[in-house]
């Protein structure tokens, strides 16, 4: 293991940031302060890191608990090598070719397109569909690439107040982003026919959010797919928040497992360390990367969240939740590829249904197979399968206990017709987690799986800022503050918050690498 960096300071101690949560975003922190000479301790409720970005085995099998694909490794990519390492050398990326398949259902035999990154392919998978929408797949990727350029603003910056708005490139980002209409409608511009649009928008799901809801700026998670990429990371995508531990531990971070944060300290607004089982852990200042509306009515006194009080958390706005299975299966499954979205012939109302806090029962799916890339996910003749299905989180009250059994035998209807024939009597391994499950196991508030919710009025300087409003310390990372969610974005705003509190602590600021930024490049 690599020595400690050495210490910037040349005549007093080296500043002390304590990190609450190994996730995706805790994770990037400790390992930018670390390489910025602080001395960085990460104090982690379970015994493993990566959050729900974490891989799990039982049986010979491997799943991905939450995330199962990387998207846009270049920002990560500038991390690992700002702190001396390189992701390619301590992880395994498979690029897919198809993304992913999608099953439009509807009144005869359903639909199929394998989205392919290849644009000539992809104008041939949407022209047996939608012959018409072809010459929209053009302008939808050039225009894209306009948008993102638009977006670096948005995303490399942190918005903590309206003031910070009224900068020229960001106004003319805001502009640019059509902040009026929904994905699906700024889609119609390129595409009519609907199937076409939910290829293009059911990525909305990775923000928990609706289509027909989610602001038009959330076009590029699509474009970035199909410009940049999906990637399997092979033995799991856990493997990169192991690799991100790694190179922190080389540069002298801490971790302590199993060890739960009481609260964060302060005295009078400035925080001061955190309190672990009645011993003051003292700390120069706070990185808070568990999940906001869980931790922070736990973590921080009242007093000091005028702009986030109990109120306000319990009244914000979450994304759905997800129903999980997590099924070992004796034998092959050869129809299911890699990734799999099903896409209801009721899918609108699923939607409805969800936002009214009902359980769909003809619902849309995600299907993984990593079984068919990477042979390391299961044992020999046998298929490690990941399910999920978006239903309500838990604000609607729906009792997990008397629905879990009912609703297993729809979503094992769902597989088998999918084509996995016989799979309940193939069954080896069996894992559920549901909303409830979330909130228990894995302290995410409401059980709303993919944090607050995107929409305009939770976004900039509605969303939590990287530092901590009404305190002086405490700063946060994670899907719950700004950007937002889904790991490229935490991981950028992992980027924000380090520095941040390194210009706030008087420590060299991480610079970026190269020395144009992730997205600039990109857009070019």
């Amino acid at each position: 293991m690599n020595a400690p960096l050495a210490s910037p300071y040349l005549d007093r101690p080296r500043a002390h940031v304590a990190v609450i949560g190994a996730g995706p975003g805790g994770l990037a922190a400790a390992m930018q302060l670390a390489a910025g000479g602080a001395r960085v301790t990460v104090f982690e409720k379970d015994a493993v890191v990566g959050g729900r970005t974490r891989t799990m085995s039982a049986e010979g099998y491997r799943f991905d608990l939450g995330p199962t694909f990387f998207l846009y490794p270049r920002i990560l990519k500038e991390i690992f090598q700002s702190c001396g390492a390189e992701l390619e050398h301590e992880v395994e990326l498979i690029r897919l070719d198809p993304q992913y398949r999608i099953i439009f259902e509807g009144e005869g035999a359903p639909a199929v397109l394998d989205a392919t990154p290849d644009m000539a392919r992809m104008a041939e998978q949407i022209r047996a569909i939608a012959p018409a929408d072809v010459a929209g797949l053009e302008m939808f990727m050039r225009e894209n690439r306009v948008k993102l350029e638009a977006f670096r603003p948005i995303l490399e910056n942190p918005i903590l107040s309206p003031a910070d708005l009224f900068t020229v490139p960001m106004l003319k980002g805001l502009m640019r982003l059509r902040p009026h209409l929904s994905v699906d409608q700024d889609l119609r511009r390129y595409f009519a026919d609907p199937r076409i649009r939910l290829a293009f928008s059911f990525q909305t799901k990775y923000l928990g959010m609706s289509p027909f809801k989610c602001p038009a700026l959330f076009t590029i998670l699509s474009f970035l797919e199909y410009e940049h990429g999906v990637f399997h990371v092979k033995g799991g995508l856990g493997g990169v928040s192991e690799a991100m531990a790694r190179v922190a531990q080389r540069l002298g971070v801490e971790f302590r497992f199993e060890t739960p944060v009481d609260r964060i300290a302060f005295a009078g607004k400035r925080a001061t360390g955190v309190e672990v089982g009645g011993q003051h852990i003292a700390a120069d200042a706070v990185v808070m990367n568990a999940d906001f509306a869980h931790a922070m009515p736990k973590l921080v006194p009242a007093p000091l969240r005028r702009k986030w009080s109990d109120v306000k958390i319990d009244k914000a706005n979450y994304s759905c939740s997800t129903f999980m299975l997590y099924l070992g299966i004796e034998g092959e499954c050869p129809a299911i590829q890699h990734h799999n979205v099903l896409l209801s012939r009721e899918y609108m109302e699923n939607i409805a249904q969800i936002e009214r806090g009902v359980i769909p029962q003809v619902p849309s799916l995600y299907l993984h197979n990593p079984s068919a890339t990477d042979p390391t996910m299961a044992p020999p003749g046998h298929t490690a399968l990941y399910l999920l299905v978006p239903v309500p989180n838990l604000r609607f009250g729906v009792d997990w206990e008397k629905e879990i059994a009912p609703f297993r035998e729809i979503a094992l209807d769902r597989i088998q017709a999918l084509g996995v024939p016989n799979i309940r009597q193939r069954i080896r391994y069996e894992k559920i987690v549901t909303p409830q499950g979330w909130h228990d196991d894995y302290a995410i508030g409401y059980g709303a799986t993919f944090n607050l919710s995107h929409e305009i009025g939770q976004m900039l300087h509605w969303r939590p800022g990287n530092r901590f409003q009404d305190t002086e310390g405490l700063y946060l990372v994670g899907g719950g503050t700004h950007p937002g969610s889904g790991l490229p974005v935490i991981y950028e705003g992992a980027r924000i918050t380090t520095r941040l509190l390194q210009a706030d602590l008087g420590l060299p600021v991480t610079p970026r690498e190269p020395a144009q930024s992730a997205f600039a490049v990109a857009a070019q």
